[in-house]
This record gives C-alpha cells, structure tokens and sequence, in this order.
C-alpha cells in the first residue's frame, strides 16, 4: 500500500505566511503511518458527513476507533492529493460501538484483539470504556474472560487513561502533541504534578523546549512574574543567549542583572533574586576572584568548569621542563629548513624547545611549511607525532600537506555515543609526543577543555591559527586569551612567502587587515586571469542575479571550478535578498531543480531538499560523528522511510527526516559557518544591508577562505565601512585572568 505521506511540508510552521486554519472533526479508521521513532503520522479518517479524508502531521499517538477534532489547513499533495495538515488537535474517545470496538482491538490495550473487542462491545456496548474506567471486574462478565486476563487488562487501561489525562492537561496549556509525548516519556504519570509545580522544568528537562516556550506555559498556570522559578530560569536563559549569540563564556553581573530585568520585565532587584535562585540551583556560578565588590562575573555552571579546567591544563603542560633544543644545529636536518626565514625557524625551535607554544600569521605566511618542518624533525627525533584541526576540511589539508594523517578533534578524541564521553581524557590521555592542532581560533572554551584534558604531561602541544580571524561560533577566545597571558611562547609570522605575494588574494586580505583599502581595479587591458576580482553593484536584487550567474555560468565557463563542489557564496548575513537563505533558494533552483515529478526530494520546514544538494551541519552530533561546519551532499532519500543520506569527509551518515533540523542548504553559508574552511572559488556580497555586520575580522575571515579565485560584489562604502570598523564586540572571559595569576 502506498503510504500518503507529505514531504512538501513537515507542519513545523511557517512565520509570516497568513493561512486560514480550519477544523475537521471524524473518526480514525485507519493508521496509514505512524514513525517509529518520530510525532510524524498519516491517519485516515471518517467525518461526520461519511466522507474520508487524510490527516498528516504530528499526531503520533492516535488508535483506530478514537475520535479527532484537529485544526489547520487543506493542502494538495501532487501524489497523494488533498490532505489535511495538523497544527493542534485533540483526541476524543469514540461514542459509537464500531469505534469502541475497533478502538480496543487496534492494540491499545495488549491481549485485546478483534474477536475478544467484539464480545466486550457485545456485552457492554456504548457504555464499555466507563466500564473499563470504574467497573474494570465486570469483564469477567465477558465469556472467555478470565481472571488473568483482568489483571493484565486492567493495569494497561490504567496506564493508557494516565497518558490520556496527561496529553488532556499538556494541550490545555497549549502544547503541541509532539512535546506531549516527550514531555509524558519524561516525566511519566508524575507528568501533571512536575509541569503545575514548576514548569521552567521543561526548558532544562525536554529537548525543543526553551525558556520561552515554558514561560508561555507558566502564564497559562498563572504564575507569577516574580516567581522564585521563572526568576532563576530566566537568569540561566539570559546568560545562555549572551554565551550562544555573543560568545561570553561569563558575563558581569550587574549587567546581567539589567539584561535579566529587561527580559522578564521586573525591576534589578526582583532579578538579582532571579540570579540568587540560579546559584542555589547549581546552573551558575558566581567568580569574584581578583575583582572589586559588585565587580563579580556569572558563569553559566559548565563553561565555568569548562574554562577552570582549560586554565589547570595550559599550567600544567606549560610548566613541565624536558630536553631543549635551543640552537638550530642541535636539531636533526630537515630539507625544508633551509627554506625558513628566521621567524619560521624560531618557531620550528620553540615547538621543540617549549612544552606549549603557539604559532599564528595571517595567509601566506608559510605556517604550512613550519608545520611540515616541525613533523618532518620530529619524526627524525623518533616521537610520535599527532595532528588534528577543527574542521574535516582544515583536517584535510593538514594531512596533504604534511604527508601524516590528520582528523579533526572531535575524532582524535573519540566520541563514545553509549557512554556520552570522550574515550580519550585525563583518565586515558593521547599517546603521543607532540600534537600539533590547526584552526585554534575555531576552539570553543568547552573544546577546548576536552582536548587539553586529553594530553599527557609528556606531551609538546603546538597551537596553529590566525589571531585575525572572526573567534571561534561557540563561546569563549580561547587563543586570544592564550596570547594575551603573556606567559606562553607565542611566534607571530609576518613575512609574507614570495610565492604568496603574486596573489592579490593575499595582498588585498592583507592590506584590509592593515587597514588598507584592498586594490579592487583589474590592471586594464589585461587579458590573463587573476584570482581577485571587484564587481562593483550596490543594487541587492542585481547583485543576487549577478551572483547567481556567475556561479552557474561564469566562473565554471572562464575557470573551470564546478558549481556544485567548488564554488561557495560567503554572505555575512542569513536574511536578506544577498543573505545566505535567498542565495540558497536561488542557486538550488538553478543547480539542482530536481525533476517535475517531484521525485528525490523532502521538505523540512520552509525549505525543499534534493538528492544533490550542498548542506553543512550546524550541530554537532556525537551519535553520527558528525560536526557543527562539517559539509556534504544528499546522496540519498528514502521517504518510505523517512530518513534521508548525505556524504560527508569522512563517510556516509543516514538521518531521520525529524532530525533534518541539523542541516542547511550549503550554496551560501555566513562568513562565520565558513571557519577553518578553504574553497577553491570564493564569491563575498558585501552590500549596505549588511552594515550590522560588516566589521574588518569579518571580511578578512571571507577573504582569507579563498584558495585561487575571490570575487566581492558590493558596493564600495559597504567595503569601506569594514574597513574602517575595527570594534570588535568584547567577548567576556577570564581565561587569560587565569592563566596569568600566580599558581
């Protein structure tokens, strides 16, 4: 039987869009779909007039028999023709005998099959489920009805009638059916005692519920805006925001209590109870350490573990003393030595010499070949030698580059899904002599931890990266604060390599990291290519055409790059008609259109997916092995299954549809998705509407992802304003407080 599900929409709900909802009010007749493991569902039911219809949406949960009011909207399918799609529904028990009938064999309660449903129906009638509910022991009335039976019965009707009356409190508060089955797999039959007691429990407890979510819930219960629970909750959802959105790892707290006050709309006060309620909590922490009264900092609980235990292992490893190799023909020859200017060398030494060093330059610096150097005299020493980056592609490069292996951190540390913890850590660190990690700037404080904790006292730890580029998504500054300690070797690289500087890739980049308005004319006349081009558009909507059409048709037809594997839009914002949700839509519908069939394709949401499409993970996911900035392709889906197949770095993952919530179209990403990769043509909009973001790390980190082909399209005062703007928002940490007290 062909099953009618849709995947032109997943009934997550569309924000704008004005649809009027309707109600449909039948009987379910039949389970068309129900997802093992999701809220999806495809019921078949029968209205009042007689008439059959079809129901999709999250209304997991339902059995043959019952009754359903739900409200939403008709929708066409091209293969399964008109559907109801579900917003909100309720589920009745049904008041006919054919449907009490058909409701107790459909499974609901085990040992109940068809023939045994009729002889109960038989008996009892209309009034069998008030039988079942108060009357349970006048089954035995039912021939072939015996004590056994009864017990078993009755103890699954109870536990069928506790859900039931759960999911009848949830929805009164307006909570969708998906979350009424998580929330009840939670908290069981104590359900209604947990949410009515403190429902701020929801946002720490279930998956997909956030703060504001329960405090919508809260209202509907009427709690106070002062009460002890939404104070404390709001606190830990105000400081979780600044560390997800601003990247603070702490905040100060007389300016969280402010922020705090604003969102719950109380006064300081009422909200410095808020932040008091979090500490006896154990969600955060106060550190008043070095600071002056009422100068404290909040830590959300685990970035301040988080940032202790980055703080102890720097020490450690930094104060451990071993063999130096201070001159240079002390060390064993390596063929790339001679290539090294004396800032390359002093760095090849200090990896040798210090248990931590850092090395940091910008693009063309030859940190690559410093890197091959310290491998290539390392391994002449005998050592084992480690590498790893933060990202599949920077994981990539460092292994074609120096000829050894290298992964990426998450897989150096090996995720343990069953155990949910890194196999390697302090109990069982890497066996290595030295690790060598790329992209530090990308660490996280919370990575960060987890990678340190993992090397040994016997191990050297070289940190690679660009101090210049954007910090890393999550929060934390971790390799600026290392630098900034003052007690670490630190080499910064300047010279730039001879071969680099015939790029204007590099020079221009360079120069806009200056300071230095970047060379954007084409030398005139010139009829070679160059890897750096200036398309002057200050109109958005020309300037998404133009960019459409050179990815589709230009740079593929004059440079030979594919389309769909090496050319990248780096917009520097998600909204707008040049960010990189538009560019998405517009690049799918030219790239990869899929047929009028409508074969090979899903919907999650407000966007459509193809086998075919360029997607990039935007959570990690430990189970699969795969990371936040990892990309792929679609190769597969199978919508019988709900589960679709992409190809990453590392190999081929298979995901529920329900978990598609990881990934996005990956034609365009933000500048800040684009961190620790390299793509070999680069496109950058930089545009007046993206003046919020247009600051000089930004698009020096654009430009700096570009390997043999740059082009920006813009306008000039949008280039300039990056230029010339140089105030980076502060990222509040106390890493480098830490490292650089006394021990």
């Amino acid at each position: 039987m062909n099953t009618a599900m849709s995947f032109d929409d997943t009934g997550e709900g569309h924000a704008g869009r004005p649809l009027l909802e309707q109600s449909v009010k039948g009987e379910v007749t039949h389970i068309i779909f129900a997802g093992d493991d999701s809220d999806y569902a495809v019921v078949e039911i029968r209205e009042s007039s007689g008439k059959t219809s079809v129901m999709v949406g999250s209304i997991a949960g339902l059995y043959e028999g019952q009754d359903i009011k739900a409200e939403g909207r008709w929708e066409h399918h091209r293969q399964h023709g008109r559907q109801f799609r579900v917003s909100h529904y309720e589920a009745i028990l049904p008041t006919t005998e054919d449907g009490v009938r058909r409701y107790l064999a459909s499974g609901i309660i085990p040992g109940i099959r068809e023939k045994l449903a009729q002889r109960i129906v038989d008996r009892f009638g209309t009034d069998t489920l008030n039988v079942l509910d108060r009357y349970s022991s006048r089954l035995t009335e039912v021939p072939g009805f015996g004590k056994g039976r009864l017990k078993t019965v009755r103890d699954a009707w109870l536990a069928q009638s506790e859900r039931r009356d759960v999911y009848i409190f949830l929805q009164g508060l307006g909570i969708s059916a998906a979350f009424c089955d998580r929330i009840f797999r939670r908290y069981g039959a104590a359900t209604t005692q947990a949410v009515s007691d403190n429902p701020y429990c929801l946002a720490s407890d279930v998956k997909g519920i956030g703060f504001k979510t329960a405090d919508a819930i809260a209202r509907r219960l009427d709690i106070a805006r002062d009460n002890p629970f939404r104070l404390g909750a709001g606190t830990v959802y105000v400081l979780t925001q600044l560390a997800e959105q601003g990247g603070h790892t702490c905040y100060p707290r007389s300016l969280l209590t402010e922020k705090t006050a604003a969102v719950l709309d109380v006064d300081d006060r009422v909200a410095a109870n808020g932040l008091e309620r979090a500490v006896l909590d154990g969600a955060v922490i106060i550190d008043g350490e070095g600071c002056e009264p009422d100068q404290e900092f909040v830590f959300n609980s685990e970035l301040f573990i988080a940032e202790h235990a980055v703080a102890d292992a720097v020490r450690t490893i930094r104060d451990v003393r071993r063999q130096s190799f201070v001159e240079s023909k002390q060390l064993p020859h390596a063929d790339s030595w001679a290539m090294l200017n004396s800032d390359q060398q002093a760095a090849v030494v200090k990896a040798l010499q210090f248990p931590i060093s850092i090395i940091t330059g910008g693009p063309g610096v030859g940190k690559t070949t410093v890197t091959q150097t310290i491998v290539d005299i390392s391994r002449k020493l005998g050592e084992r030698v480690l590498l790893a980056a933060s990202t599949g592609r920077a994981a990539k490069r460092l292994s074609e580059s120096t000829g050894t292996r290298a992964t990426t951190i998450h897989r150096l540390l090996k995720w343990e899904p069953d155990r949910q913890f890194f196999v390697y850590n302090s109990d069982n660190p890497l066996k290595c002599d030295l690790l060598i990690v790329d992209e530090v700037s990308m660490l996280d404080i919370k990575l960060a931890a987890a990678l340190l904790g993992a090397v040994s006292a016997s191990t050297r730890l070289v940190l690679i990266g660009d101090c210049d580029q954007l910090p890393s998504v999550g929060p934390g500054a971790f390799l600026n604060d290392l630098i900034q300690c003052k007690d670490i070797s630190v080499t910064h690289l300047l010279e730039v390599y001879r071969q680099a500087a015939n790029s204007r890739i590099i020079a221009n980049a360079r120069a806009l990291n200056a300071g230095r308005f970047p060379e954007l004319e084409t030398p005139p006349g010139a009829t070679e290519l160059y890897d750096f081009y200036w398309i002057d558009q200050e109109d958005p909507e020309r300037a998404a055409d133009v960019i459409t059409r050179m990815v589709a048709e230009r740079i593929p037809q004059r440079f030979g790059f594919s389309p769909m594997t090496d050319i990248q839009i780096l917009s520097p914002m998600n909204r707008g008609v040049c960010g990189a949700v538009n560019l998405n839509n517009r690049l799918q519908t030219v790239l990869n259109p899929g047929d009028d069939r409508g074969h090979g394709k899903f919907q999650y949401g407000d966007t459509t997916y193809r086998i075919g499409d360029r997607v990039m993970q935007v959570v990690n996911n430990y189970d699969s092995q795969v990371f936040n900035g990892d990309m792929g392709r679609i190769i597969n889906i199978e919508p019988q299954h709900r589960r679709f197949g992409l190809q990453v770095d590392t190999g081929t993952v298979t995901y529920s549809m329900d978990d598609a919530d990881q990934i996005r179209l990956a034609y365009a990403i933000t500048i800040h998705k684009s961190q620790g990769n390299e793509f070999p043509a680069v496109i950058v909009p930089l545009l007046n509407q993206h003046y919020v973001m247009l600051q000089r790390n930004l698009v020096y980190t654009a430009m700096t992802r570009a390997r043999q082909l740059l082009i920006l399209v813009g306008s000039r005062k949008a280039l300039s304003m990056a230029v010339n703007n140089v105030n980076r928002t502060p990222r509040y940490s106390r890493l480098a407080f830490k490292l650089s007290r006394v021990s």
